[in-house]
């Protein structure tokens, strides 16, 4: 009799608890917010201005000058997005309309994102050897509404699909061909590290604040210039970044890009076996990591389908977010070699 109240009291008592809390809510993946540019999953990124200070601040009319270049420019001249300065102009070919100054008002020059030698950013891509079937693709895919971003912030992307709209055929044919043309070589260097430099984002690219000041790097790769003032102020496109990734993320990385690990398929199946492509398929070996585990979460959320799309949609549609970012630290390790990283424990 003594148990049965107790039963009864325990069911007065907890049942109407269990019926007050609200019902389970259904998880909803994010993405990862440092591969878009961001610190925080929600939030307004701040104002993306030309004269902002990450930027060098008001232009004052001082020529600057950068190592081995023996040209000059205002910081006018450095921002103007329909005609951005040229450092090396012997660097590369001689650019089409289309890459060197856009056209007014509706299309952004090329080299002022992608860089006249198309190495191009963390927060857009490098474009340079990318096979010109894919690049004519990639732009069709913008135009016809197949590739968006999962993080709706992410303005440059929403650009690209207005210029990708507003781009003639003879525009987009020359663009593709332009960049296709040139050899990809390394940009990036991957360093291992459990701290990371304290960053602060500007324009969607992590940059390094002044001084020591450190952050546990948890599970982010932080890309940022090797040199900010070269990289953001001097638009130099012969400075490039550094990849600070988790510890022990290349060698992960590797099992999964070469083996797939039980979880994907083998990378050089389709990107070729030293992963600098095979025939319209891309390259991936050396690219931006922020870049890649940014595609492989497009891909595998939906937003970005198409042609080669729906290819890797069963490659990436069991692989996690930490698992995308151990791929992206091995295939940038690579450079067109085996793997280069420095590991740093402090």
């Amino acid at each position: 009799m003594r148990n049965w109240r107790w039963g009864l009291v325990l069911a007065l008592t907890i049942l109407p608890a269990l019926r007050a809390r609200p019902p389970q809510q259904e998880i909803v993946a994010v993405p990862p917010p440092w591969a878009y540019g961001f610190d925080a999953p929600t939030g307004a990124p701040p104002p993306d201005r030309p004269d902002s200070a990450a930027r060098g601040g008001e232009d004052i009319g001082v020529l600057r000058h950068i190592p081995d270049s023996t040209l000059s420019f205002t910081l006018t001249q450095l921002r103007d997005n329909y005609g951005p300065a040229d450092w090396f102009p012997n660097d590369h070919p001689p650019m089409p309309d289309i890459v060197a100054h856009g056209h007014k008002p509706d299309v952004v020059a090329c080299s002022f994102c992608h860089y006249p030698n198309g190495k191009g950013r963390p927060v857009n891509t490098m474009l340079a050897g990318l096979p010109y079937s894919y690049l004519m693709q990639t732009l069709a895919d913008f135009r016809n509404g197949k590739r968006r971003s999962a993080d709706a912030r992410k303005t440059n992307t929403n650009n690209m699909v207005k210029f990708a709209k507003q781009m003639s055929d003879d525009e987009t044919k020359a663009a593709a061909l332009y960049f296709s043309s040139m050899r990809w070589s390394p940009w990036i260097r991957v360093v291992e590290t459990n701290m990371v430099p304290k960053t602060r984002i500007a324009n969607g690219i992590f940059l390094r604040v002044g001084g020591d000041e450190k952050e546990p790097i948890g599970h982010r790769i932080i890309e940022t210039p090797e040199d900010v003032e070269r990289m953001e102020v001097l638009r130099d496109d012969r400075s490039g970044f550094i990849a600070y990734a988790p510890v022990g993320s290349v060698k992960k990385g590797e099992a999964l890009v070469r083996t797939g690990g039980g979880k994907t398929t083998q990378c050089a199946i389709c990107h070729g076996s030293d992963l600098t492509g095979l025939g319209p398929v891309p390259g991936i070996a050396g690219r931006s990591p922020s870049y890649m585990v940014r595609q492989l979460y497009d891909m595998q959320h939906g937003f970005r389908t198409g042609e080669w799309a729906n290819l890797m949609k069963p490659v990436v549609a069991k692989l996690s977010a930490d698992e995308m970012l151990t791929i992206a630290a091995y295939l940038a390790s690579l450079n067109g070699a085996p793997a280069s990283v420095t590991t740093a424990h402090k």
